[in-house]
């Protein structure tokens, strides 16, 4: 009987130590997969820091989510809260200063908002101002209109105004092929990733900037 029980306890133990072991490991596996993607990650963002080294994107406070989240240099970035295609007209001499050779607009969230009678024609007319005035000072800069990001359907919702975007946006892509300047939809980052706003319904998460310079790339090599 001693002989049996003592068999038994060995068993147990070593079944103990096993599962024990297991668990280590798999601990082991969980923090190194981790510290894989947080290094993949860090690498990523160095790596489009130096790839949009020479870019500029101007736009609102969506677009200021790119230096917010580290994502790029503060240099590449002029997002300002409540901006619109009027406003941004003011910012065109320090845009020339930085001298990029690429300029990305993503302006029209806060337009459609403007109290006027016709915004989206209001802002259009203030866009094409702003792509003739960038031309001025910036001749050899290549120009790229983004679209406008869509909202949730709660967002849109609270602000009836918000359905209007898809409109608006087919104007930004008439007004891209009538200046002869780019226009990319980054509609398809939300097909493929459909849980990228913040809790406003509005702005975005981090993960949106890392697809959304994704999918510039092809601009910029």
């Amino acid at each position: 009987m001693v002989n049996k029980w003592t068999a038994i306890v060995l068993t147990g133990a070593i079944a103990f130590t096993l599962a024990a072991c297991r668990n280590e490991e798999r601990e082991q596996g969980l923090a190194a997969a981790t510290r894989d993607k947080e290094a993949a990650a860090a690498t990523a963002e160095t790596s489009y820091k130096s790839m949009y080294s020479s870019s500029v994107f101007l736009g609102d406070s969506i677009t200021e989510g790119l230096s917010f989240h580290g994502m790029l240099d503060d240099k590449n970035v002029m997002g300002k809260a409540g901006a619109t295609a009027m406003f941004a007209l003011e910012d065109v001499d320090d845009l020339a200063g930085r001298n990029p050779k690429h300029v990305f607009i993503q302006l029209g969230s806060d337009d459609l908002l403007w109290p006027t009678d016709n915004p989206k024609q209001f802002s259009l007319a203030n866009y094409a101002k702003l792509i003739g005035k960038i031309k001025e000072k910036l001749p050899k800069a290549k120009i790229t209109i983004l679209s406008v990001t869509p909202v949730t359907a709660e967002a849109e919702k609270s602000e009836p105004r918000y359905k209007n975007i898809a409109d608006y946006n087919q104007g930004l892509k008439e007004l891209a092929a009538k200046e002869k300047v780019g226009f990319t939809d980054v509609s398809p980052i939300f097909a493929a990733h459909p849980d990228l706003h913040d809790t406003d319904g509005i702005h975005m998460k981090a993960e949106y900037y890392t697809q959304l310079l994704k999918l510039l790339q092809d601009h910029v090599k």
